[in-house]
């Protein structure tokens, strides 16, 4: 089976998320028992070609009943971020994301290598009716912080989502979130010593709830999350058009914004290692 932009649904990755074997101490560094039990990511990938990454991008996962765990290792000779307020547009630096589809709508974060995070609700407009379950006050696009996201960044070239148009709420915050970095080196050092930077997100169930239409959190064993991890690096050649993207899976457009190409994350009750 295909998607409707050109990659094969068997081109999508496939990652098994074991439980965490120990406490997560979420503070960036990734050298908890935890986290070296927890199976690595191939490299990722070109977002459009799937062609091989210039830099080394990998990424683990876990879980317990309270969080879904998510670790990035980020090769980078040059680690360098220049944004420090919270929601700043963090695609300006290098930066990691994920992406977590729900029902009718996806969440985004962002973070760079000082830690600064943005974070978006995305909510398809067919969704957001009288009597759905958006109508609520706290997702009144008249009331909140929202942009319009239509379609691809190039929709001359990739047209549009079938779906069409959807809200994005740029003052959601997903409760509970948890975010550490860790650079090895000294950021935005012009002699470029550095090996690269870490990340250590976690995103708690509770916290996800308002994502999807009840479903049971933590998950159980077999249960599936379609998520997006990506890497963005503008400021590697600030010549070249667009910015490279690499990801977990190639999605065939330059466009994070497609839940269809979504990596599946599949829960597993046993623990990492064992």
């Amino acid at each position: 089976m295909s998607t409707n932009y050109g990659v094969a649904e068997d081109r999508l990755t496939h990652y098994a998320c074991f439980r965490a074997p120990g406490p997560v101490r979420v503070d960036g560094r990734l050298d908890e028992e935890a986290w070296r039990a927890a199976p690595l990511s191939p490299p990722f990938v070109d977002l459009v070609t799937g062609g091989p990454a210039p830099l080394e991008t990998r990424v683990s996962c876990l879980w317990d009943d309270r969080a879904f765990y998510v670790a990035f290792r980020v090769e980078e000779p040059r680690v360098r971020a220049t944004l420090t307020r919270r929601d700043s547009f963090i695609w300006n630096d290098n930066d990691v994301e994920v992406f977590i589809a729900g029902d009718d709508c996806y969440y985004e974060l962002e973070i760079n290598a000082l830690g600064t995070v943005y974070e978006a609700l995305f909510v398809w407009q067919d969704a957001l009716k009288p009597g759905g379950r958006f109508d609520r006050p706290e997702y009144d696009p008249r009331r909140r912080d929202v942009d319009l996201l239509g379609g691809f960044q190039d929709a001359s070239r990739f047209g549009r989502h079938p779906r069409g148009k959807r809200w994005a709420f740029l003052d959601w915050d997903l409760q509970g979130l948890e975010t550490a970095v860790h650079v090895d080196g000294v950021i935005n050092d012009p002699a470029g010593d550095g090996r690269g930077w870490t990340v250590e997100l976690a995103f708690p169930w509770e916290g996800m709830k308002p994502l999807f239409a009840g479903r049971r959190l933590p998950p159980q064993e077999g249960d599936v999350l379609r998520v997006d991890f990506s890497r963005f690096e503008p400021l590697a050649d600030p010549a070249r058009k667009p910015a490279p993207g690499w990801c977990l899976n190639a999605h065939g457009v330059y466009d994070s914004h497609i839940p269809e190409c979504f990596s599946f994350v599949h829960f597993s009750g046993r623990a990492a290692g064992r």
